[in-house]
């Protein structure tokens, strides 16, 4: 069936779409002040995640990508969970697009015997808050986090879930 949502495993040839669901979202919806250079792992997918034993999940319905879920390796059993987005539309219990998304990404952790789990995000997405901690992230403080954490220009909210709770 056509109109059905599925999950799966994005690289470069996917960039251009990539970066047309994420910049809107970012700039126009949250008016986050993040500009395409301050995130050039989008114009290489395959070297800032997947060459690195990270992944890059993509949301397609119709043929059209709706939303996008990143895994960065970190080292220490540990990654750092990029580029969480999800189009207005696609957002919600109707497709549990998000939902989809993290666990496939969550699976992915387990085969790979991570451990934790870090992400950072900005104050104005509060349903994403509310998402993550649905999901057993516990909120964490910008010096709790590890010295090994790559930090984004724009975030303020860091999480961590640790997985031995999920296996």
């Amino acid at each position: 069936m056509a109109n059905t949502l599925t999950i799966k495993l994005l690289d470069n040839t996917y960039c251009d779409q990539i970066i047309g669901v994420i910049l809107p979202i970012q700039l126009i919806e949250f008016k986050v002040p993040i500009t395409m250079e301050g995130q050039p792992d989008l114009l290489d997918i395959a070297t800032t995640y997947l060459n690195t034993g990270g992944g890059f999940w993509g949301a397609i319905y119709n043929n059209e990508l709706v939303g996008t879920i990143a895994l960065m390796p970190l080292g220490h059993n540990a990654a750092a969970i990029r580029k969480m987005f999800v189009k207005k539309e696609f957002r919600g219990k109707e497709y549990g697009t998000a939902q989809l998304l993290f666990e496939t990404l969550l699976a992915y952790s387990k085969e790979q015997g991570l451990s934790d789990l870090y992400l950072g995000t900005v104050d104005m997405l509060k349903a994403a808050h509310r998402f993550y901690e649905r999901n057993d992230f516990i909120k964490k403080e910008r010096q709790e986090m590890p010295d090994y954490f790559p930090h984004m220009m724009s975030e303020n909210i860091y999480y961590h879930l640790p997985l031995k709770n999920k296996l």
